[in-house]
């Protein structure tokens, strides 16, 4: 389904990987259901939408879907900052002082046709 807004008709979604600081195995169901709620919270804020959550004890995992004006590191840094501050908030401990999540993080594009197809597609596109 694609996003229609009022200058701009997309399709962009990612798939977004987050590690604890240290790698450390802290996350617990009650833990993950926190960081799932504030990435929803910072979602609706910003205008997108978690298509799929979930996580292990030291990583989470989130199908995201985005408009055009937002970049990947905007929406990472937001959630990122928000869960870290809810989840510590909610009384439990970071694997650092303050730091919930190690800084660097994984992300790839997802969906549409694969890269062959579309390179064929444009290709094939006749000149005036």
């Amino acid at each position: 389904m694609f996003r229609k807004e009022r200058h701009s008709v997309s399709d962009l979604k990612v798939h977004l990987v987050c590690v604890t600081k240290y790698r450390k195995n802290i996350l617990t169901g009650e833990g993950l259901e926190i960081i799932k709620n504030s990435f929803d919270t910072v979602a609706k804020k910003m205008n997108f939408k978690i298509l799929e959550f979930n996580g292990e004890a030291d990583h989470v995992h989130a199908a995201i879907e985005y408009p055009p004006k937002l970049s990947i590191s905007q929406i990472v840094n937001h959630l990122k900052g928000v869960s870290s501050r809810s989840y510590g908030a909610a009384g439990y401990k970071k694997p650092h002082k303050t730091a919930l999540w190690s800084p660097s993080y994984f992300v790839a594009s997802v969906g549409g046709a694969p890269l062959e197809v579309l390179k064929q597609y444009i290709q094939n596109q006749k000149s005036p």
